[in-house]
């Protein structure tokens, strides 16, 4: 889908939410494109939503300040789009991962690595306690250092040791945690001329009505964007 912009629009940042799915699709995700509307029109930027790979190619791609993979899942790229989406990172491209974005192109290690980690199993939604490692970053400045809040966990069966967490799940306040001690659930990074921001948080329909994970959310956009300040209006 290609947006045709008004004149008010035409000087503002565009951002694209990707929301193509070859394996499992959340019920989530019409949600989350809501409310990424919503944030947009309220801090001017602009945002296209599209599940059509063909949207990927070296061209079309310069249009975008920031790419939002929210949850997609499986091969959702060809050879080619995945050349034109590394190709716009390594212009100095934004990318935010949501949820199931580290269960998108499993075999694509370079995405893996933009993204910073490779899903491997969760269990049942629950609650739990997040710990907020580093207060010093759009995503994050807004939340408190003890975080509670109901959602699906991801365990990773590998992640990218050269990210800088956000955010850890603690693994003693639910069952099913698999990664230890050390569980980040949020991260950023710089990588091949880009950046990067990924949020585990997203499963449920609830998650993008939660004003905290909005505004986190919104971080991580402007992050992803080159955008630094942390101010935000909802």
């Amino acid at each position: 889908m290609f947006l045709t912009l008004s004149c008010n629009e035409i000087d503002k940042p565009e951002i694209l939410v990707f929301t193509k799915t070859a394996g499992y699709r959340h019920e989530s995700i019409e949600a989350g494109i809501e409310a990424i509307k919503k944030i947009g029109a309220e801090n001017s930027f602009v945002v296209d939503v599209s599940e059509n790979a063909d949207i990927f190619t070296k061209e079309n791609l310069t249009r975008y300040a920031a790419v939002i993979f929210l949850n997609t899942s499986g091969d959702v790229l060809d050879s080619a789009q995945q050349l034109s989406f590394e190709q716009y990172i390594r212009s100095g491209g934004g990318f935010t991962g949501i949820h199931a974005a580290s269960d998108t192109e499993p075999d694509w290690p370079w995405f893996q690595q933009l993204v910073g980690a490779t899903f491997k199993n969760h269990p049942p939604v629950c609650k739990a306690t997040l710990k907020v490692v580093e207060n010093n970053h759009p995503a994050t400045a807004m939340l408190p250092e003890i975080w509670e809040r109901t959602d699906e966990w991801y365990n990773f069966k590998w992640r990218n040791p050269e990210v800088t967490p956000l955010i850890l799940l603690d693994e003693t306040s639910y069952e099913g945690g698999e990664n230890g001690d050390y569980h980040p659930i949020a991260w950023f990074h710089e990588f091949d001329g880009g950046r990067a921001f990924y949020t585990g948080g997203g499963h449920t329909k609830e998650t993008f009505s939660e004003p905290l994970f909005l505004q986190h959310l919104l971080g991580g956009i402007r992050y992803a964007m080159g955008i630094s300040q942390t101010k935000s209006h909802f």
